[in-house]
């Protein structure tokens, strides 16, 4: 469908004539003297204004015709809130010709293009968001990008949020969702690039102790939670879930939670909120701001694959750090099974190469995950983790020796983390304090949390392997394999039997943060006395499936094999008339089927 429009916006003719400015400086001048300080007479602002203008035009004149009709095209389907026509332009028309002309450059500024959408200042909003996105993602954005990127965020949230009602504006949910994505994400950005004292210079000090408020965390969490109060997202999914109509759920929800717009932007500030939390340390609050998310295949954010792979990523990436590791291993498993199944519409996706390193990092956090709680693996996962971290999985399961393997996957799957307060721009003497005694960044004192919980179950991989090949055991001679005393043996037993106990969603739940204490390991021990006994439950073999799956196979061949039509016999045979006593006077000769003689 995208090669039709290209070859509209391609074809279709726009006036790109733009008419001379026309400045008349009026200059007065005493009749002593007709040149003495006539500079100091001319209005500077006005010749700012005329150099801008003539820049304007000189930018105009290199932007290609293409780029200037699809420009025209854009904004119509916005004007006309024509989703499919949005949704091939964003998805489509705007790559496209990013990568033939703007590949390692930036898009025209707003202020350039506006003669071309008649200076609609909504459009010019939604056209900055791409652009700097697009600055963003592509290249490197300085200080000034920073800001500005806050302030057009701003306008479009004060546009939708503090409005007269809701706005008569449809966008596609692929778009809205990467709003809020894109929004969360240069908060994330600035704020490591904030927490970088030394390589800052004066003027951008000066800046940063002047915007105290851009990107700070309580603007972003502010936008995030308007966002969700405004659309009573948190009323309508209960409610949806519980079968009500939609009558009851349009008088529920009021004017703005009935629009797709605001319905949309609060679900996917949800996952946003959810994000956030992951970034600031905050883990439980996290799994509770989407406890009304239910995570299954019918909910809307499927409909989105960016999203759908984000939620999952960072419930799983909850679930790890709460030390719930049967619970992560599920997220990680249905979302990666998810990408699988649908590699082939991805690899036509233009976020194909965004959800490919998502994926990534889950396959890393599965090994961890399963290095400390091992368990049933499905075998697709297994065999991809096997083939791309299969060194690093061996060595984690070698007790301290595996450290650096945990702490290199760690570190590279993990989300970067960010720091809520910023330097003390505002107080040269404590910014220098601050630049000389730099805070360990975010992500090492995760790490340091996360590992040392690694390091309490070191010694479990030996002492399984030690356990597993006795019934029971003396506890001295067991302390002799360990080459430890019997008091450090028994506190490593007790690291064993915590290892295996975990909390976990047995699917009773509704809450993300629910769970009962479940065995994650297929043997358990107890010491009598001076004895361990121990007791090794074998899983069995599951014949559900395959018996199910079997019998499926075989119901197909039997219909099969009765739609088919019967071979046809080549001669008919007469019977024979019947004698007297009725029986037939010779018995017919039998025949086969298929015509044998």
């Amino acid at each position: 469908m995208s090669q039709p429009r290209l070859g509209l916006w391609a074809t279709e003719e726009i006036d790109e004539e733009i008419q001379d400015v026309d400045v008349n400086l009026a200059i007065n001048y005493a009749q002593s003297g007709l040149y003495d300080d006539a500079q100091s007479r001319i209005n500077e602002a006005a010749i700012i204004a005329v150099q801008q203008q003539m820049a304007q035009q000189a930018a105009f004149a290199q932007i290609p015709d293409v780029v200037k009709r699809f420009i025209v095209h854009f904004h119509q389907a916005v004007l006309e809130n024509n989703l499919s026509e949005i949704t091939a332009a964003y998805e489509s028309g705007w790559n496209r010709l990013t990568e033939k002309y703007y590949a390692k450059t930036e898009w025209p500024e707003a202020e350039v293009i506006a003669p071309l959408v008649n200076d609609d200042q909504l459009f010019l909003i939604l056209y900055r968001e791409l652009y700097y996105r697009h600055v963003y993602s592509r290249l490197q954005p300085d200080i000034d990008d920073r800001f500005h990127s806050y302030e057009n965020s701003c306008e479009l949230f004060n546009y939708l949020l503090n409005s007269d009602g809701p706005v008569p504006l449809e966008l596609p949910e692929q778009w809205l969702w990467d709003i809020v994505d894109e929004f969360i994400y240069q908060f994330q950005s600035f704020c490591v690039w904030r927490s970088k004292v030394k390589t800052k210079t004066d003027e951008e000090i000066l800046m940063l102790s002047d915007g105290a408020q851009v990107w700070s965390a309580y603007s972003v969490l502010n936008v995030l939670y308007s966002l969700i109060q405004k659309s009573k997202i948190g009323e309508y999914l209960p409610a949806h879930q519980q079968g009500k109509s939609e009558a009851e759920l349009a008088e529920l929800v009021g004017e703005y939670g009935a629009r797709p717009l605001y319905r949309m932007l609060g679900y996917f500030s949800l996952i946003g909120l959810l994000r956030v939390h992951v970034l600031l340390g905050d883990f439980t609050l996290g799994l509770k701001v989407i406890e009304s998310v239910e995570l299954n295949q019918k909910t809307p954010f499927t409909r989105v694959t960016a999203c759908h792979v984000a939620t999952y990523y960072y419930v799983g990436f909850c679930y790890i750090m709460l030390r719930r590791y049967p619970d992560a291993i599920r997220s990680f498993v249905t979302v990666l099974n998810f990408i699988l199944r649908m590699r082939q519409y991805h690899t036509r996706s233009y976020q194909y190469d965004q959800i490919n390193k998502q994926a990534d990092r889950m396959y890393a956090l599965f090994a961890v995950c399963n290095a400390l709680s091992p368990s049933r693996l499905d075998d697709n996962i297994a065999n991809i983790v096997k083939d791309r971290y299969g060194d690093q999985f061996a060595k984690m399961s070698r007790g301290e020796e595996g450290l650096p393997a945990f702490e290199e996957l760690f570190l590279y799957a993990c989300p970067k983390f960010i720091t809520a307060n910023p330097p003390p721009y505002d107080d040269a003497e404590q910014l220098a304090v601050f630049a000389e005694e730099v805070p360990s960044e975010p992500a090492q004192r995760h790490l340091a949390l996360f590992l040392s919980d690694v390091r309490a179950q070191a010694a479990v991989p030996t002492l399984r392997s030690f356990l597993k090949l006795y019934t029971s055991l003396d506890a001295t001679k067991l302390a002799g394999f360990l080459d430890a005393d019997e008091e450090e043996m028994v506190q490593q037993m007790m690291a064993v039997k915590a290892a295996s106990r975990s909390v976990g969603r047995v699917g009773s739940e509704k809450s993300l943060l629910d769970g009962q204490m479940i065995a994650t390991s297929d043997m358990d021990f107890v010491i009598n006395e001076n004895m361990v006994h121990i007791a090794e439950s074998t899983v069995g073999r599951r014949f559900a499936g395959w018996f199910i799956r079997n019998t499926e196979h075989a119901q197909r061949v039997l219909d099969g094999l009765k739609n088919n039509p019967l071979p046809s016999v080549p001669h008919a045979v007469a019977a024979p008339a019947p004698e007297a006593d009725g029986k037939p006077a010779h018995p017919p000769q039998k025949k086969v089927a298929w015509g044998a003689k």
